[in-house]
C-alpha cells in the first residue's frame, strides 16, 4: 500500500483523488495541488515545484494504469496553471509526459491529454515555442486521429498554437524547417491538411519569412496538390497562390536555381487517368513560366529539363489548353534567354566566372536531393527526368546547357510519338541555337543532321518547312566554313554525311578549309550544304514517293531559301555523275517543271533568257548537261534561253532516240507549256518569222513527232497563225540575212552540247538495252 512519505509534499487524499476513475475527484485533487504549487511559487521554492512535476509525471502519467494516467494530465495542468507566467521554467518536464499519452491506444486519455497540453500552452503563451516543434510533433498525430472528440480538442490547441506564433517575433524558423520538410510528404489528409494550414499562416506572418525556405518543402506542396480531397487541392491552391505573388513582389531574393529542378519533375506528370495530375502540370507549368520570365538566365542551366517538361506540352489539344499555353510561353521565353555570348568558348566563360568549388553538394542541397527523390519514388514518376545543373555556384556565370539541349532536341525528333507542334517547336529551337550559337552547335552537326533529313518525310508542311529552315541554316551559316568535323575522314563510311575526298572535275577537293566550296556555284555556301544536296538527292533516289508527293515543294523552299541558283547548279553538277539514269531523267524532269513553272524561279527564268554575261551562259552550261538525261527537259531549257537553232539540232537526233509513250508524254507537256504565261516571249517572238526560222522550225519538229492527238491539234493551230514574212516586212525593216542571234554567243561551245547530248543518251540506251535483255531472260545471271 502506498505510503504518504513516497508522494510528499502530495497528501493521501489528493494521491487516492488522482487515482479515482471518477472525473470529479480527480478535479478537487488538481485544485488541491494548484493550491500547493501556488504556494512553492510564493516561497521561491523551486525545488518542491520540480518534485511535484515529476511525481505527477513519472508515477501517474506515465503509469499502466489508466485513470493514474489521467490524474497525472489534469495535475499536470494544474501546475501550469498555478505556476502562470513562470510555468516557462518547467515546460519540459510539464510537456513530455503529456506528449507521451498522444499515443495512448484510449481515445479518451488522448482527449484528456490534449485537454492538458492546451491549458498548459494556455499558460505558457510565447514561452512554449522553444519547444515547438515537439508540440507540432504531437498536433499533427492528433490531427490525423480517428476520434472525432481528439480531434475537436486537437483543432483547439492547433488554433491557439497558432495565434500565439502569429503574435510572436521569436519563432525559430530554421529548426522548424527539417520538421516540416518530413511530415509535408505524409499521406494521410488529415495530416496533409494540417500541414498546409500550418504553411499558410507562417506565411502571413510578417516577421516569419517562409519565402527563404521555400525550396525545402515545395516539392511537397506539388504532392500535396495532387490529393483526392477537393478542399485540400483548393487549401494548397492558395498557399502555391500566395507563395506566387510573393516571388513576384521579391524576385531578387528568390532562391530560383534551388526551385528548377523541382519544377521540372512536375511539369513532366501526366496521367489521362488521373485528372489531379493536371493540375500538378498545369501549377508547376505556370510556375515555370514564372521563373523564366522572373529570374532571366538563371535558369539556363536548366534548360534542358526545362525543354524535357515544356515540349511535349506543345501538342496537347484543348481539353489541356491551359498548360499548353503556359508552356508555350515557357518555351518562348526560354528561348529568349539564348543569345549570342553562349557561343563563347569554355575557356573564355570560365574566365568571367569564380572559381570552380570542390564539386561536393552542400548539406542543403543533398536534403533537398533526397526529398525530390523520395518524391519521385512515393508516386512512381519512373520516367522523369532529373537535371543537374552545370554550376552549384550561384556567383558562378550562367552557363547554357547546350549539349543537354541538343540531346533533348533530337530525341524528340527522332520519337516517332512526338507531335507536330512539338516537332516544329523543336525544329524552331535547332534554327534559333544555329543563330545564336552556331560555333558550338555545329559540333552536333553530323550527328543531327541524318535527323534533319529523315524528318523531309514528315506528314506536315509545316514541318518540313522548319526543318528545311535549320538545313538552309546549316547549309549557309560561316560557322561552317571552319568546321573541323567537315574534313576528310573515310573511317565511317556508312554516315550520310560522307564524302570521297580526291579529285572532282579535275580539281582537287578539300573538304573542311575555310576556302572550300565543293560546288562551283555557291561561293556564299560552306562545306555542308553540298552534302546537303548529296544527301537529299540521294534521299529522293531512295523514297521515290518523297520526291513525288513533296520533291518540288521541297525544291522550291529551298530556292527562297539558299538562292534558285545555287540549288539548281548544285543538284545538275550532282547528277553528272549519278549513275542510277532512270532516277536522273525524273530528277531532271522534276527540276525542269519547277524551273519553268514556279513562281520562285522567276528571277532564274529572266537570268537564263538572255545569256550575256559569263555566269549566266557557265549556268546554262551546267544545267544543259544534266538535262541531257531528259531529251524533253533539254529542248524545253533551250526555248526558255532562247536556244531555238540548237533545239532545232536537238530535236534532228530525236529520231535516232527510242520513242515511248512517256517520251511522247513529255512532249505533250511541252506543248501545254509552250501555251502557258512562261512561254508568252516566245509566242510573240513567232511574229518575227525571217529573225527566228529555227523557232518556227523546232515546233515543227515537235509536231511532227507527235501522234494525231489533242497536243498535235494545239500545237498544229499555233503554227498556223504564224504570218507570212512578206506580210510582216516593212520598209523600214529591209530584208536581213537569216541568222539565230544566239550563234553569236561567245560563251558557249554548241558542238561540244551536242556531243554531250550524244553521249548521255547512249548511255541511257545501253542501260534500256540491259534492263530489257534482264526481263527477257530473268534466270541468267549477270
Amino acid at each position: 500500500m502506498t505510503t504518504e512519505k513516497d508522494f510528499s509534499p502530495l497528501t493521501p487524499n489528493i494521491v487516492r483523488a488522482l487515482n479515482d476513475k471518477l472525473y470529479e475527484k480527480r478535479k478537487v485533487a488538481a485544485l488541491e495541488i494548484e493550491k500547493l504549487v501556488r504556494e512553492f511559487v510564493a516561497q521561491n521554492n523551486s525545488a518542491q515545484i520540480r518534485h511535484v512535476i515529476q511525481i505527477l509525471a513519472t508515477e501517474f502519467a506515465l503509469s499502466q494504469h489508466p485513470h493514474s494516467r489521467k490524474g497525472g494530465l489534469i495535475g499536470l495542468a494544474a501546475c501550469s496553471i498555478a505556476l502562470g507566467k513562470d510555468s516557462g521554467l518547467y515546460l519540459k518536464e510539464l510537456i513530455d509526459p503529456v506528449l507521451n499519452c498522444f499515443n495512448d491506444s484510449d481515445s479518451r486519455l488522448r482527449y484528456y491529454a490534449c485537454e492538458a497540453l492546451y491549458n498548459i500552452v494556455k499558460v505558457a503563451r510565447g514561452a512554449v515555442l522553444p519547444h515547438f516543434n515537439v508540440l507540432f510533433d504531437g498536433l499533427s498525430k492528433l490531427a490525423a486521429d480517428p476520434d472525432p472528440n481528439v480531434k475537436s480538442g486537437s483543432e483547439l490547441l492547433d488554433r491557439l498554437l497558432k495565434d500565439i506564433v502569429t503574435e510572436s517575433n521569436k519563432f525559430d524558423l530554421v529548426a522548424f524547417v527539417p520538421l516540416l520538410r518530413e511530415r509535408i510528404y505524409s499521406n494521410n489528409q488529415y495530416a496533409r491538411q494540417f500541414i498546409i494550414s500550418w504553411i499558410h499562416v507562417l506565411e502571413s506572418v510578417p516577421d516569419i519569412n517562409l519565402l527563404d525556405y521555400l525550396p525545402e518543402f515545395l516539392d511537397g506542396l506539388f504532392q500535396i496538390l495532387g490529393d483526392s480531397s477537393k478542399e485540400i487541392r483548393r487549401m494548397c491552391e492558395v498557399v502555391l497562390g500566395e507563395f506566387l505573388k510573393e516571388i513576384k513582389k521579391n524576385p531578387s531574393s528568390v532562391k530560383f536555381a534551388e526551385m528548377a529542378n523541382i519544377l521540372v519533375i512536375h511539369c513532366q506528370v501526366s496521367d489521362e487517368s488521373k485528372s489531379t495530375y493536371d493540375l500538378i502540370q498545369l501549377t508547376s507549368m505556370t510556375w515555370m513560366r514564372e521563373f523564366i520570365q522572373l529570374a532571366g538566365r538563371v535558369v539556363l542551366p536548366y534548360s534542358s529539363g526545362i525543354l524535357t517538361a515544356v515540349l511535349p506540352c506543345l501538342s496537347y489539344d484543348d481539353r489541356k489548353k491551359s498548360t499548353k499555353e503556359a508552356a508555350s510561353a515557357c518555351n518562348h521565353s526560354l528561348m529568349k534567354l539564348v543569345t549570342p555570348e553562349d557561343d563563347e568558348d569554355d575557356e573564355e566563360s570560365q574566365t568571367k566566372s569564380s572559381p570552380p568549388s570542390d564539386g561536393t553538394p552542400s548539406k542543403k542541397e543533398g536534403d533537398l536531393n533526397d526529398s525530390l527523390n523520395e518524391s519521385q519514388e512515393s508516386v512512381g514518376f519512373s520516367n522523369i527526368s532529373f537535371f543537374t545543373p552545370a554550376s552549384n555556384n550561384r556567383l558562378s556565370a550562367v552557363t547554357l546547357d547546350l549539349d543537354g539541349i541538343v540531346q533533348v532536341l533530337d530525341r524528340h525528333l527522332h520519337d516517332s510519338s512526338t507531335g507536330m507542334m512539338t516537332r516544329i517547336a523543336v525544329l524552331k529551337w535547332l534554327y534559333h541555337l544555329y543563330i545564336k550559337t552556331p560555333r558550338k552547335m555545329f559540333k552536333h552537326t553530323d550527328s543531327l543532321f541524318p535527323m534533319l533529313l529523315k524528318t523531309l518525310s514528315d506528314e506536315s508542311d509545316e514541318v518540313i518547312l522548319k526543318d528545311l529552315e535549320v538545313l538552309a541554316e546549316i547549309a549557309s551559316s560561316p560557322a561552317g566554313q571552319t568546321d573541323a568535323s567537315g574534313s576528310c575522314d573515310n573511317s565511317d563510311s556508312k554516315t550520310e554525311l560522307h564524302i570521297p575526298c580526291g579529285v572532282r572535275d579535275g580539281q582537287p577537293v578539300v573538304v573542311g578549309s575555310k576556302v572550300t566550296d565543293l560546288s562551283p556555284s555557291t561561293p556564299s555556301m560552306n562545306s555542308y550544304f553540298y552534302k546537303f544536296m548529296i544527301n537529299l538527292l540521294k534521299r529522293f533516289s531512295l523514297e521515290r514517293k518523297l520526291l513525288e508527293m513533296r520533291g518540288a515543294f521541297i525544291i522550291r523552299q529551298l530556292c527562297l531559301l539558299l538562292h534558285a541558283e545555287n540549288i539548281f547548279h548544285s543538284m545538275a553538277d550532282i547528277l553528272l555523275k549519278e549513275e542510277d539514269l532512270k532516277f536522273a531523267s525524273t530528277m531532271v524532269q522534276t527540276l525542269n517543271t519547277i524551273l519553268l513553272t514556279s513562281a520562285e524561279l522567276f528571277q532564274l527564268r529572266n537570268q537564263l533568257k538572255d545569256l550575256r554575261t559569263q555566269e549566266s551562259c557557265a549556268l546554262f552550261c551546267c544545267l544543259y548537261r544534266s538535262w541531257c538525261h531528259n531529251p524533253v527537259a533539254t529542248v524545253s531549257l533551250c526555248f526558255l534561253t532562247q536556244n531555238y537553232r540548237h533545239a532545232y539540232d536537238l530535236i534532228q537526233k530525236f529520231g535516232d532516240l527510242e520513242v515511248t509513250v512517256d517520251f511522247l508524254m513529255e512532249v505533250d507537256k511541252l506543248v501545254q507549256l509552250i501555251e502557258s504565261p512562261i512561254f508568252t516571249y516566245l509566242r510573240l517572238q513567232l511574229l518575227d518569222v525571217e529573225h527566228n526560222p529555227y523557232l518556227i522550225k523546232a515546233l515543227y519538229g515537235l509536231l511532227m513527232l507527235l501522234p494525231q492527238s489533242q497536243a498535235f491539234q494545239l500545237l498544229s493551230h499555233r503554227l498556223s497563225c504564224v504570218p507570212n514574212p512578206e506580210l510582216m516586212r516593212t520598209v523600214e525593216d529591209p530584208k536581213a540575212p537569216v541568222k539565230d542571234k544566239r550563234l553569236a554567243q561567245p560563251h558557249i561551245d554548241y558542238s561540244e552540247l551536242l556531243q554531250h547530248f550524244d553521249r548521255v543518251q547512249s548511255k541511257h540506251l545501253e542501260v534500256r538495252h540491259q534492263r530489257a535483255g534482264r526481263s527477257e531472260h530473268p534466270d541468267r545471271k549477270l
